[in-house]
């Protein structure tokens, strides 16, 4: 018989790739968790872990076993949705997070209208990064996430997460009031291909839809500045330190000496809903979900 617990460990050290990693985020100490591991070896008469330079590897039985512990943990969910079907009004506690725009523009309204519909169910809001929303669902700690997608996420087939398009943010050529740009509906990034820009930093899941974008339109931008927060980006324009690209769903400081200009070609940034696989079914957050597609529509203008 398999101990689900330390299965359970086995899938923390596939998802953070080290022991000591997986440890942390399951408050154990780096030598418990490896006796758990060594402990379910010995159960199934296989080796899980193997050497690799300085740090370790999962043997190919640990890759197959991991395939099924996947599918045994989307049905230990689904064994305890059925469970409680009979509790059909949504009710308890809902954990869910997002990065600073989607929590300000979509789960904050979420949170005010799930509060109205459904008075016995108490949502609790976390800002968080993408990479830390996948964490937390992973470890059962949230239950839905608002995410950015990046070439960095666990992609679509990944059966530990159900990741659904939200809604499309389209990304606005910002430049200074007084810019050649300013007065057009429209305009064609080229025309900005000369100019200084202002970029997200580098580890900010944005920067690659904005090179992205300048790279569709021919040119890679002379990036000079860099900022992580979108109201610091707008004032770097109004201070005509350079040009920006900013999603319109940031909502920007107002009164700033700056222009938003629609962009040809339509760049954006796509945003998910992301909870554990077959989560959604629950009644707390198929709630939660039918309020964000409702919000999302509206979101953007």
């Amino acid at each position: 018989m398999i101990d689900l617990r330390r299965l359970h460990v086995l899938r923390a050290v596939a998802h953070y790739g080290t022991v000591t990693a997986a440890a942390r985020a399951l408050h154990f100490t780096p030598s418990a968790a490896s006796q758990q591991i060594r402990q379910l070896a010995r159960d199934l008469g296989v080796d899980l872990l193997e050497p690799q330079g300085r740090g370790i590897r999962l043997t190919p039985a640990a890759e197959s076993l991991l395939a099924h512990a996947d599918a045994i943990q989307a049905r230990w969910d689904q064994a305890e949705l059925d469970l409680r079907a009979d509790h059909s009004e949504p009710a308890g506690p809902l954990r869910v997070s997002g990065f600073p725009v989607a929590v300000s523009v979509l789960l904050a309204p979420m949170a005010v209208r799930l509060r109205e519909r459904h008075p016995r169910l108490t949502v609790g809001i976390q800002e968080l990064g993408v990479t830390e929303s996948f964490d937390l669902l992973f470890e059962g700690e949230i239950d839905l996430s608002v995410v950015e997608a990046t070439p960095y996420n666990p992609p679509m087939s990944d059966v530990r997460y159900d990741q659904q398009p939200l809604l499309d943010d389209p990304f606005d050529l910002v430049v200074p009031a007084d810019h050649p740009l300013a007065g057009r509906e429209r305009a064609d990034l080229a025309d900005a291909a000369h100019e200084d820009w202002i970029a997200p930093v580098p580890d900010s899941p944005c920067r690659p839809h904005v090179l992205s974008a300048c790279g569709a339109a021919g040119f890679t931008p002379s990036v000079v500045h860099h900022a992580l927060d979108w109201n610091v980006t707008a004032h770097l324009v109004a201070h005509r330190l350079g040009v920006a690209l900013i999603p319109r769903l940031a909502h920007l400081t107002p009164h700033l000496p700056i222009a938003r200009v629609r962009c040809t070609g339509n760049p954006h940034r796509k945003l998910l809903t992301c909870t554990r696989g077959g989560a959604h079914e629950r009644p707390a957050i198929a709630a939660a979900l039918e309020a964000l597609r409702e919000l999302a529509p509206s979101a953007v203008v």
